[in-house]
């Protein structure tokens, strides 16, 4: 049986980076986003902006291993790295809390926060 390897070179690159930096500053949550990320595209998390909403506080950081999609709303100001975001839920999450919520790639957030403490994942 023949096993099917990544195509996408920035989904490559991103486990390749996410393994590497869990190594070096010995920060599971990147290899478990990493492990999340190596599996079938059809096994991303999709998550809605209600899910964020519900379970995130004010000024959190999330990371979604997929998609985050526009379905419901959010009231607080949370940092948002996620593979994509959809055209509405990138607004929504913009606009919240008077334009402060921000939505960056994962590539960013770990950048940003190595160590990737008070980062939760949202799958």
């Amino acid at each position: 049986m023949q096993r099917n390897k990544k195509t996408n070179p920035r989904i490559v690159g991103l486990v390749e980076e996410l393994k590497r930096i869990a190594r070096e500053k010995e920060a599971p949550i990147w290899r478990d986003i990493a492990k999340r990320l190596e599996k079938p595209q059809r096994h991303y998390a999709e998550v809605n902006l209600s899910k964020i909403n519900r379970y995130s506080n004010a000024n959190d950081m999330i990371v979604v291993p997929g998609k985050v999609l526009s379905a419901g709303a959010i009231n607080k100001q949370v940092t948002v790295a996620a593979l994509g975001f959809s055209k509405k839920a990138h607004e929504k999450i913009s606009e919240a809390e008077g334009g402060a919520g921000k939505c960056i790639s994962i590539e960013e957030l770990v950048k940003a926060n190595p160590k990737g403490s008070g980062v939760k994942i949202i799958v």
